[in-house]
């Protein structure tokens, strides 16, 4: 049985562009919704959407924590988080899961997280 708090965090989340279904998403979606906020998606944002996807997909979930440890380690020759947010301006927690249509991660609005909320 679902719990009201699914409900309304899914309320919330669709109202903050989050997707609540990972099947109506697509690179294409996500560009749009990226130009939408100023940024052009190259390869790299896409390789890290998909990580962020494919964990969501295995686990059911996404923790702030998770995502923001999940894309570090994938840019961690780069510079890790302070290079997540040259890539993710909007916060590399909350505007990555955003635009690679996942619910809004717990925690996600604590500034410590990769959020600049």
């Amino acid at each position: 049985m679902a719990d009201i708090m699914d409900y309304i965090r899914n309320e919330d989340a669709e109202s903050l562009g989050h997707l609540i279904d990972l099947e109506p998403w697509s690179e294409d979606r996500a560009r749009a919704l990226a130009a939408e906020e100023g940024l052009e998606l190259s390869a790299e944002h896409l390789q890290l959407l998909q990580v962020l996807r494919d964990h969501y997909r295995e686990t059911g979930k996404l923790e702030a924590r998770t995502a923001l440890a999940l894309m570090e380690a994938q840019v961690a020759d780069k510079g890790g988080k302070r290079y997540l947010y040259t890539l993710f301006p909007g916060g590399p927690v909350r505007q990555a899961t955003r635009l690679a249509g996942l619910p809004v991660p717990a925690g996600s609005t604590d500034r410590s997280f990769g959020s600049v909320m």
